[in-house]
Protein backbone atom coordinates (compact mmCIF):
# COMPACT_ATOMS: atom_id res chain seq x y z
CA UNK A 1 0.00 0.00 0.00
CA UNK A 2 1.25 4.03 -0.55
CA UNK A 3 2.35 5.65 1.94
CA UNK A 4 -0.10 8.49 1.82
CA UNK A 5 -3.12 5.82 1.75
CA UNK A 6 -1.57 4.63 4.85
CA UNK A 7 -1.70 7.89 5.97
CA UNK A 8 -5.22 8.29 5.32
CA UNK A 9 -6.01 5.02 7.38
CA UNK A 10 -4.06 6.17 9.90
CA UNK A 11 -5.87 9.30 10.20
CA UNK A 12 -9.34 7.69 9.84
CA UNK A 13 -8.91 4.91 12.75
CA UNK A 14 -7.20 8.00 15.07
CA UNK A 15 -10.22 10.48 14.48
CA UNK A 16 -12.09 7.48 14.93
CA UNK A 17 -10.81 6.61 18.12
CA UNK A 18 -10.87 10.08 19.45
CA UNK A 19 -14.68 10.56 18.34
CA UNK A 20 -15.51 7.54 20.38
CA UNK A 21 -13.16 8.69 23.59
CA UNK A 22 -15.35 11.60 23.40
CA UNK A 23 -18.70 10.19 23.34
CA UNK A 24 -17.09 7.97 26.30
CA UNK A 25 -16.52 11.17 28.49
CA UNK A 26 -19.84 12.47 27.39
CA UNK A 27 -21.51 9.49 28.94
CA UNK A 28 -20.56 9.21 32.39
CA UNK A 29 -20.79 13.24 32.47
CA UNK A 30 -24.65 12.70 31.96
CA UNK A 31 -24.18 9.61 34.54
CA UNK A 32 -22.44 11.23 36.75
CA UNK A 33 -24.86 14.29 36.99
CA UNK A 34 -26.65 14.40 40.11
CA UNK A 35 -29.51 16.57 39.17
CA UNK A 36 -31.75 13.94 37.62
CA UNK A 37 -34.76 13.40 40.48
CA UNK A 38 -37.51 11.35 39.24
CA UNK A 39 -40.09 9.95 42.11
CA UNK A 40 -41.81 8.03 39.47
CA UNK A 41 -40.82 4.87 39.61
CA UNK A 42 -41.97 3.50 36.21
CA UNK A 43 -39.32 7.15 34.98
CA UNK A 44 -36.56 6.02 37.27
CA UNK A 45 -36.98 2.11 35.61
CA UNK A 46 -36.76 3.52 32.15
CA UNK A 47 -33.66 6.06 33.09
CA UNK A 48 -32.22 2.71 34.11
CA UNK A 49 -33.03 0.79 31.51
CA UNK A 50 -31.88 3.49 29.29
CA UNK A 51 -28.32 3.90 31.30
CA UNK A 52 -27.73 0.25 30.99
CA UNK A 53 -28.36 0.29 27.16
CA UNK A 54 -25.62 3.02 26.91
CA UNK A 55 -23.20 1.08 28.53
CA UNK A 56 -23.64 -1.93 26.85
CA UNK A 57 -22.97 0.37 23.57
CA UNK A 58 -19.63 1.77 25.04
CA UNK A 59 -18.42 -1.38 26.13
CA UNK A 60 -18.55 -2.80 22.36
CA UNK A 61 -17.22 0.92 21.28
CA UNK A 62 -14.32 0.04 24.17
CA UNK A 63 -14.08 -3.40 22.39
CA UNK A 64 -13.73 -1.39 18.78
CA UNK A 65 -11.14 1.45 20.12
CA UNK A 66 -8.79 -1.71 21.16
CA UNK A 67 -9.05 -2.79 17.49
CA UNK A 68 -8.97 0.63 15.79
CA UNK A 69 -5.72 0.76 17.84
CA UNK A 70 -4.45 -2.87 16.27
CA UNK A 71 -5.11 -1.31 13.08
CA UNK A 72 -2.95 1.31 13.50
CA UNK A 73 0.02 -0.72 14.98
CA UNK A 74 -0.84 -2.91 11.88
CA UNK A 75 0.30 0.28 9.64
CA UNK A 76 3.15 0.94 11.43
CA UNK A 77 4.14 -2.60 11.19
CA UNK A 78 3.23 -2.44 7.70
CA UNK A 79 1.22 -5.43 7.43
CA UNK A 80 -2.02 -3.00 7.05
CA UNK A 81 -4.24 -4.09 4.29
CA UNK A 82 -3.00 -7.72 4.59
CA UNK A 83 -5.15 -11.10 4.85
CA UNK A 84 -4.30 -12.73 8.08
CA UNK A 85 -5.14 -16.11 6.80
CA UNK A 86 -4.15 -16.22 2.75
CA UNK A 87 -1.45 -13.34 2.81
CA UNK A 88 -2.85 -11.53 0.42
CA UNK A 89 -4.08 -8.15 -0.09
CA UNK A 90 -7.38 -6.51 1.25
CA UNK A 91 -9.21 -4.83 -1.15
CA UNK A 92 -9.37 -0.92 -0.85
CA UNK A 93 -13.09 -1.07 -1.16
CA UNK A 94 -13.46 -3.67 2.06
CA UNK A 95 -10.55 -1.05 4.38
CA UNK A 96 -12.85 1.48 3.54
CA UNK A 97 -16.20 0.06 4.40
CA UNK A 98 -14.28 -1.68 7.70
CA UNK A 99 -10.78 -0.38 8.26
CA UNK A 100 -9.89 -2.45 10.98
CA UNK A 101 -10.72 -5.97 8.95
CA UNK A 102 -7.67 -8.44 8.90
CA UNK A 103 -9.51 -10.44 6.49
CA UNK A 104 -9.60 -10.48 2.80
CA UNK A 105 -13.66 -10.58 1.76
CA UNK A 106 -12.74 -14.41 0.51
CA UNK A 107 -11.17 -15.86 4.03
CA UNK A 108 -13.85 -13.95 5.50
CA UNK A 109 -16.55 -15.49 3.79
CA UNK A 110 -14.97 -19.04 4.40
CA UNK A 111 -14.59 -18.16 7.88
CA UNK A 112 -18.57 -17.39 8.18
CA UNK A 113 -19.56 -20.21 6.15
CA UNK A 114 -17.52 -22.65 8.55
CA UNK A 115 -18.90 -20.94 11.70
CA UNK A 116 -22.45 -21.36 10.24
CA UNK A 117 -21.79 -25.04 9.50
CA UNK A 118 -20.75 -25.35 12.98
CA UNK A 119 -23.87 -23.40 14.12
CA UNK A 120 -22.05 -20.76 16.03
Amino acid sequence: MKPDQLEYFRDLLTQRIDQLLDDAGKTVSEMTDDRVNLPDITDRASLESDRNFELRIRDRERKLIKKLKEGISRIDDGTFGICEICGGKISQKRLMARPVTTLCINCKEKQEQSEKQRGE
